[in-house]
C-alpha cells in the first residue's frame, strides 16, 4: 500500500490538538518538547500549553497557530516514519493547504525540523504584523459560479484567496467589504457566505508587506531538493528545484491557493491511501467533493487501524 500525506492549514486548529498524540507517542513528545525549547524566547507560554490549555482566541493568532499546526503535522508524520510505517508502506508524496505546504516540505527533507519551525514562526509573525495594518479578513463562499465570484470581487474590491473544491471559494478583503458580501451573497446565487476565524486577508494583496520581508528572510536559508514528490498549492504541480520552492513560498502569501487543482493533480498519482496529518478532516472533506471514491483518512488522533 502506497501512501500520500496531506497537511491542513490555518483554521483547522482546535484546543487540545495533539495532546492524545503526545501522551501516546515518544516521537511526538520529542517533537513538541523540541518546539517548546526553540520557541521559548518568543512565546510567554510553551507552545504545547497554548495548544492544550490556551484560549481559542489565542490559538487563532497567526503567530501561534502556524507553528502549532506545523509541529503537530510534522510530529505525526515523524511518528509514522520512526515506527516503520513508510518502510512497510512507501510514502510517495505530500502536499498541504497554505501553511500545510511548509509542513509537507519539511517532511520531504527540504529543511530539517528546527529550520522549518523557524521559517514558520517568522512567516506567522510577519503575516500577523501585516494583519495589523488594516482590518481585513476572509470569507468562504459556498455555491455560486466562477463568473459570479469574479463579478463580486471586482465590485467589492476583493481578492480570491483559495479555490478549495467545487462550490467552495475563499475571498479576502477589508472587513466592511466582506460584511457587504455576506449581506448580498444569497441574492447573487450563493448558498452561504461564511466568515472565517482568521486574523486577516491571507493569500491576497494585503499580505504584500509580509511577502517582501519573508522573501528576504528566506534568502539566508539553505533549501534542499525534496526526497519525495511535493505538490505546490499555487502551481498545482510538483516542484523540486530548491530555488523555485524558495520563490513560491514568498509568492504564496499574495497568490491564490489552487487547492482544488492540487487535489485533482494528486488524484492522477499512484497511491492507495491518503493520510491527513493534523487537526480534523478538512482535506478529506474537500477531496470527497472532488472524488467520493478517495480513501483519505484523518490521523488527528492515534489510530492503529489507519494502515490496515
Amino acid at each position: 500500500m502506497k501512501l500520500f500525506l496531506f497537511f491542513p492549514g490555518q483554521g483547522s486548529q482546535i484546543i487540545g490538538m495533539g495532546k492524545t498524540w503526545y501522551q501516546a507517542s515518544k516521537t511526538v513528545r520529542q517533537v513538541f518538547d523540541t518546539a517548546d525549547k526553540i520557541l521559548q524566547p518568543f512565546f510567554p507560554q510553551k507552545l504545547s500549553e497554548l495548544c492544550w490549555n490556551g484560549s481559542p482566541e489565542r490559538l487563532q493568532e497567526t503567530r501561534i497557530c502556524q507553528p502549532a499546526l506545523f509541529v503537530l503535522g510534522y510530529a505525526i508524520a515523524e511518528h509514522f516514519k520512526q515506527n516503520g510505517v513508510f518502510t512497510q508502506h512507501p510514502l510517495v508524496g505530500a502536499t498541504g493547504i497554505s501553511l500545510g505546504e511548509l509542513t509537507a516540505l519539511a517532511c520531504a527533507g527540504v529543511w530539517d525540523f528546527e529550520t522549518g519551525l523557524q521559517i514558520v514562526a517568522e512567516r506567522g509573525r510577519l503575516m500577523q504584523e501585516a494583519c495589523t495594518l488594516e482590518p481585513t479578513g476572509m470569507t468562504a463562499l459556498i455555491g455560486g459560479t466562477d463568473e459570479a465570484i469574479t463579478d463580486l470581487c471586482q465590485e467589492l474590491d476583493l481578492d480570491i484567496s483559495n479555490r478549495n473544491c467545487p462550490g467552495q471559494t475563499v475571498v479576502s478583503g477589508t472587513l466592511p467589504h466582506l460584511k457587504t458580501l455576506s449581506s448580498i451573497a444569497k441574492e447573487r446565487g450563493f448558498k452561504m457566505a461564511i466568515p472565517l476565524k482568521v486574523a486577516g486577508a491571507y493569500h491576497s494583496r494585503w499580505m504584500q508587506p509580509a511577502r517582501e520581508k519573508l522573501e528576504k528572510f528566506l534568502q539566508k536559508i539553505p533549501f534542499h531538493a525534496p526526497q519525495i514528490s511535493v505538490i505546490s498549492d499555487t502551481l498545482a504541480q510538483p516542484f523540486s528545484d530548491p530555488e523555485l520552492i524558495r520563490t513560491e513560498l514568498g509568492r504564496q502569501l499574495t497568490s491564490t491557493v489552487q487547492f482544488e487543482k492540487c487535489l485533482r493533480f494528486c488524484r492522477t498519482l499512484s497511491f492507495d491511501r491518503g493520510i491527513e496529518c493534523g487537526c480534523g478532516n478538512v482535506i478529506a472533506g474537500l477531496a470527497k467533493r472532488i472524488d467520493p471514491s478517495w480513501i483519505l483518512q484523518s490521523a488527528a488522533e492515534p489510530n492503529d487501524s489507519l494502515f490496515s
